[in-house]
């Protein structure tokens, strides 16, 4: 007692069961090699537990239905009702979140701090784990330590492509799973199954979604189950089985499904038997009680036609048969009690053959062989000259065709090969199904598309294939019949719906691209989850359904087609801009400026006139613009030119941001190629949020965005659609321009969807365009059919002309003349002349027209001068004459001599000249000017005689 260590085990010895501890393995060392210790269930327990001992190797494990037993380290078989996987682990019930998932959400646009995510986690559903349907991120994470190379697998269910979804997996050497391979794609099955492998060490795998759908889209979230890894190199317990599934030999690796009427507790190794007037689905873990049969828990259908050409008229149980024919409730009969089936055994003749089929010797339908027609009895050869109009056209339904099938979408989204579309003759319909939410699916598949000989390939042609059906719809709740198109039938988007009841109508749908081969039918009676069958008589009927231009299909009918130089009965299509006459295979020409219609080339009418302003291109299949125009001004002025090229480049812009419930921001864009020749860019909107990658082409289409750093991608784009793929014109109010397109009907739309663009012109818009949505319609339409747009550019100016300009002339400077040209304010044109170069010219200044002028007036006054001397010189002369008349009539007084002539004579002008013969002086002449006349009142004139002396004459 006096050693302390002796005391030490005296004093802590304890009694342990074998559940206070369980056994442990410590990490690998460097050399491979661990130790077993036991670890007690409790804290701050004494020691005394087992001594450590040498454990196996670290790359031991046990094979499949065993694990490792730690108190003796060596595998040991699972006993029944349990299963393991023996390097592995696997998570296949669902009640609650297992030991080591963490699940949280967290809000993705960092431009919004005011959404709460919290919430936004994954959910535990029984036999699977659903993903959120919000806007928010959520991610599911599991860590997992593996001893060696391993792998994790699982099997997810996803629909709805307005989620992202990824898996990747992140390593203890922070090495995470290649960005392409992380991207699940949606589900084309029921459960598509996943594989990835993973590394020796730590490991944290990672499920997370995003969702981006909007207001009004019913999303629907991504499933997970039968997660299993292997790779953690032992397991130390095998797993119980989960209520609904047993295993009955020790040693399992699995555990078993129950049959139909059947159920297990948790851990079962044998399923147990419902009593008779209960029920169960496979894999239940209870038996419900048996329901009384009603009217709506049977169906009618034919049998396939005898060599009588008969069919009986058969009544069958819906399966699987949950109600009881001997129960009494409250039913709509005359007894109050269960109903029981009708009679079988009703003979009826058989409908004919559909069109493209004959009747075979057992009065059965195959189709006709290639080259041939028939109207559902007997086949022939097309006519030489002919072509035959290939396709499919179901319209009598006595056996569901060899390439459509019937199954449920159930509310667990899952599929089931159970036939809920059943024929019946006239038409095909939906039978009751297990629950009223569930979707009854009706598929037709074909294997692609090509088109006649006769039809002219090109790339503006956009009609493929068409299909049309008919149908109605009989409700008393809020049913709904889908109709979807795609690739596959779990791929495919929806194209239209129709909600409650719906009178007989037709439906067509345009096929543009060869890999849109699948096509389906959903019909739901109501979106209100209940076990209890409330609108079992609802129903939706298909009478027709025909698709054209199907590779491998039949013929219904030939038509005429233009026969080749080559061959006298190969078909070729007639030249671009003709069109085929009425049965003939005659090619006529169309009138100027007109294309031909896709879906018809046969007849006049197929010729269509382009609008104002377009023309046709080279194939005369669509009408396209040059981005030019020339307009007489208002008052038949001058004519405008246009030219909108610089607006042909695809142009995008947004709505203004909208929000969802939980306040994701999100836009409406728009992108519009405006205008352009053959081979011009077109505008193209995108789905990214799956690898599909859906595209959309036309003049103009829409699609949504959401800001977002998911993916790496800078915004989600999703659900585009085109609202513009045929240019009908253009036409002008002189401000603004109209530019309208057009798109072919859908549903909501019984005339199709418009887009008119107004192109108005501003000069002041000098840098990016301004595309502005009406005020009143922030979306651009207000009904969902009607698109306005008002584009404002430079670019939607008339070119510049002369009339756009005027000239400036200076003052005359020194000689010189500028004279400057300026635009007309406003301006409002663009492009087109230039203004003229400034001109300079020389000039005379007023200076130079002043001493003109003085000069001018100088000559003249000169000159004035000079003709008054000369008429007073003359004067002088006459009175000279006179003078001398009076002179000579001397000593007559009062007689005057009689003249010859009153004017000057030849030879008088010489003689008057005598008198200044004698020249005087400067003086002398002065004085006699200045001399006084003589008292009776005439001037004294000297006058000179013949002898040339002087003489004064008074």
């Amino acid at each position: 007692l006096a050693n302390p260590l002796w005391n030490y085990h005296v004093i802590c010895v304890c009694f342990f069961l074998q559940s206070d501890y369980h056994f442990e393995y410590t990490d690998c060392d460097v050399l491979g090699s661990r130790w077993r210790v036991a670890v007690p269930n409790k804290p701050d327990t004494c020691t005394g537990l087992p001594d450590p001992v040498k454990g196996t190797q670290c790359t031991f494990s046990c094979s499949e239905g065993e694990f490792l037993d730690m108190r003796s380290q060596e595998c040991q078989k699972c006993s029944g009702g349990t299963y393991s996987l023996g390097t592995g682990v696997a998570f296949d019930e669902w009640d609650s979140m297992p030991a080591g998932f963490i699940s949280h959400g967290m809000n993705m646009n960092i431009a919004d701090i005011y959404t709460n995510c919290s919430n936004s986690t994954w959910i535990p559903k029984g036999d699977y784990i659903a993903s959120n349907i919000d806007e928010c991120t959520s991610t599911l994470s599991y860590a997992v330590s593996l001893k060696k190379a391993g792998t994790v697998s699982f099997e997810y269910f996803y629909p709805d492509n307005t989620i992202f979804f990824e898996f990747y997996v992140q390593n203890d050497q922070c090495e995470s799973t290649d960005s392409e391979g992380r991207w699940m794609r949606t589900s084309e099955k029921d459960w598509t199954p996943h594989n990835l492998k993973l590394n020796r060490g730590n490991n944290v795998l990672y499920w997370r979604t995003t969702s981006f759908a909007l207001v009004g889209s019913a999303v629907k979230p991504v499933l997970l189950r039968n997660i299993a890894i292997s790779g953690v190199a032992y397991t130390s317990e095998c797993f119980h089985c989960k209520p609904g599934t047993y295993s009955a030999k020790p040693g399992s690796a699995h555990c078993t499904p129950c049959p139909a009427d059947s159920y297990s507790n948790k851990g079962a190794t044998v399923c147990q038997q419902c009593e008779v007037d209960k029920y169960a689905e496979a894999g239940s873990g209870s038996c419900k009680r048996r329901p009384a049969c009603t009217t709506s828990d049977y169906f009618y259908t034919h049998t396939p036609c005898d060599s009588k050409g008969q069919t009986q008229l058969m009544y069958k149980w819906i399966e699987p048969k949950i109600c009881s024919e001997i129960v009494e409730g409250t039913v709509d009969n005359s007894t109050g009690g269960a109903v029981k089936l009708p009679a079988s055994g009703q003979m009826e003749t058989c409908p004919p053959c559909n069109p493209g089929f004959s009747v075979t010797n057992t009065s059965g339908c195959e189709p006709c062989p290639h080259g041939s027609y028939s109207n559902g009895t007997a086949c022939a050869e097309c006519p030489v000259g002919t072509e035959p109009v290939v396709g499919f056209e179901y319209k009598w339904w006595n056996k569901m065709p060899d390439n459509m099938r019937s199954s449920v979408y159930s509310r667990d989204n899952s599929y089931s090969g159970l036939k809920r579309w059943e024929v019946a003759g006239e038409y095909i319909y939906t039978t009751q199904g297990d629950l009223d939410s569930d979707y009854m699916m009706l598929s037709l598949t074909v294997p692609g598309y090509r088109l006649p000989h006769s039809v002219a390939k090109d790339d503006e042609r956009s009609e493929l294939s068409r299909i049309s059906f008919v149908f109605e719809t009989q409700c008393t709740a809020d049913c709904t019949l889908y109709f979807m198109a795609g690739y596959s039938e779990r791929t495919n988007d929806m194209v239209e719906h129709w909600s409650g009841t719906t009178r007989k109508q037709s439906y067509s749908y345009l096929v543009k691209s060869n890999s849109t081969v699948s096509f389906t039918w959903g019909f739901q009676r109501t979106q209100a989850y209940s076990e209890v069958r409330q609108y079992s008589s609802d129903f939706a009927k298909m009478y027709t359904v025909q698709i054209t231009n199907v590779v491998g299909g039949v013929a219904s009918q030939c038509r005429h087609c233009a026969l080749g130089s080559g061959s006298a009965s190969e078909c070729v299509p007639c030249p671009p801009a003709h069109y085929m006459v009425n049965g003939t295979g005659v090619c006529k020409s169309c009138p100027p400026n007109t294309f031909i219609r896709a879906d018809q080339t046969v007849g006049e009418a197929a010729c269509i006139h382009c609008g104002p302003n377009t023309h046709s291109n080279k194939a005369h299949s669509a009408c396209v613009s040059d981005c030019r125009l020339d307009l007489q001004s208002t008052g038949g002025g001058e004519v405008l030119q246009y030219d909108f090229t610089p607006l042909a480049n695809i142009t995008s812009f947004q709505s203004s941001p909208r929000f969802t419930s939980k306040g994701l921001r999100y836009y409406h864009q728009f992108r519009v190629g405006l205008c352009g020749e053959e081979g011009r860019e077109v505008a193209v909107c995108v789905d990214n949020v799956t690898e599909s990658r859906k595209e959309v082409r036309g003049y103009a289409c829409q699609s949504t965005v959401v800001p977002s750093e998911v993916r790496g991608q800078s915004v989600v784009s999703s659900q585009p659609f085109t609202i513009g793929d045929t240019l009908i014109g253009k036409r002008s109010s002189f401000t603004p321009w109209c530019i309208p397109l057009k798109y072919e009907t859908t549903q909501a739309c019984k005339k199709g969807r418009t887009t008119t663009i107004r192109l108005r012109c501003d000069p002041t818009v000098a840098g990016k365009d301004q595309i502005t949505l009406p005020s009143k319609c922030s979306e651009g339409t207000c009904d969902g059919c009607s698109f306005h747009f008002l584009w404002r550019s430079l670019y939607a100016c008339p070119l510049c002309t002369e009339s756009h300009y005027r000239e400036i002339v200076s003052a005359c400077i020194q000689g010189i003349q500028r004279t400057t040209y300026v635009w007309q304010q406003p301006l409002q044109c663009t492009g087109g002349v230039s203004l003229p170069a400034q001109t300079v010219s020389a000039c005379v200044t007023l200076d130079f027209w002043l001493k003109v002028g003085v000069s001018t007036g100088t000559v003249a006054a000169i000159l004035l001068i000079s003709i008054s001397c000369y008429f007073w010189k003359r004067t002088r002369k006459l009175e000279y004459k006179y003078s001398k008349l009076m002179m000579t009539a001397g000593d007559k007084e009062c007689e005057l001599p009689a003249a010859d002539s009153c004017a000057i004579m030849e030879g008088e002008d010489a003689e008057d000249d005598l008198i200044y013969l004698t020249k005087k002086s400067f003086f002398t002449k002065i004085k006699s000017f200045s001399r006084e006349r003589s008292s009776d009142g005439f001037d004294s004139v000297p006058l000179k005689s013949s002898s040339g002396l002087e003489m004064e004459m008074s």
